[in-house]
């Protein structure tokens, strides 16, 4: 698929993927979340991507959300279609095989918090903004919003963002635990590659199995996700990485990953 809207580019073991429409301030539309979706599977076929990299192109935004053309002519039956299309993107990222971080670099707005939400790491530049306006619009986020955004930060938070649709800057947003850490917007790619370089010295089988592990206790009672925990634990103590790791460590030399 022809990138238009997207770019890629390969960083390392990182693949950093950049939003950019900075004359719409990164808005999402559906040619946006196509490209996005052919640039994940891209990322997901190369084995040295060791994790993905999500952020806007620009010095204002991250992504200022939904494109409003598209939303303005949205009915019942379309409006169903186009919530359950950016969702199952979303859904899409959340339980990827690899680390997913959201460098946000400037507005994260409407669809913009949704897709950081979706990430399994958020850095965010001091210039940071967070938000989910959707109801001076009229409607409500469709992308996943309510349900991730009360998972991560609880119900009362979630409810006072949501229904007031106010915007909460990078420092609000570390203290409510929605974003991992805060950095000056210089620093933010080499903070977010520095990341990727640790991970990348890890077990990749490992990494992808600890993810599930924790995307269960999301999805999951906690029994249950227990149960889920000590299966993949058993799973990971049959790679060869598990005999590697734990040999490299008695001998005390870095471990040769085969990534199985």
């Amino acid at each position: 698929m022809e990138q238009k809207s997207i770019l890629y580019e390969r960083v390392g073991r990182a693949a950093v993927i950049t939003i950019n429409r900075p004359e719409r301030l990164n808005a999402l539309d559906s040619s946006v979340l196509r490209e996005l979706d052919s640039a994940l599977s891209t990322a997901e076929a190369d084995r040295e991507v060791a994790a993905v990299v999500i952020t806007g192109a620009g010095e204002k935004a991250f992504v200022a959300g939904a494109d409003i053309t598209e939303i303005s002519k949205l009915d019942v039956i379309t409006a169903k279609d186009f919530a359950e299309r950016g969702q199952s993107l979303f859904n899409r990222i959340e339980k990827f095989r690899k680390l997913v971080i959201a460098a946000v670099n400037g507005y994260a707005l409407g669809g913009g918090s949704e897709l950081a939400w979706a990430c399994h790491i958020r850095i965010a530049s001091r210039n940071a903004k967070f938000g989910q306006p959707e109801v001076n619009l009229g409607i409500i986020p469709g992308y996943g919003g309510t349900q991730r955004l009360a998972r991560l930060a609880g119900r009362g938070v979630a409810t006072e963002l949501i229904i007031t649709g106010a915007q909460i800057d990078a420092e609000k947003a570390l203290s409510l635990r929605l974003v991992n850490s805060v950095v000056d917007k210089a620093e933010l790619m080499p903070a977010v590659l520095k990341l990727v370089e640790t991970i990348s010295e890890k077990a990749p089988f490992a990494v992808r199995l600890a993810l599930q592990a924790i995307d269960a206790a999301f999805q999951l009672p906690q029994d249950e996700g227990m149960r889920v925990e000590s299966q993949l634990f058993a799973l990971s103590c049959g790679t060869s990485d598990h005999k590697e790791g734990t040999t490299a460590f008695l001998e005390k030399r870095k471990p040769v990953w085969q990534g199985a």
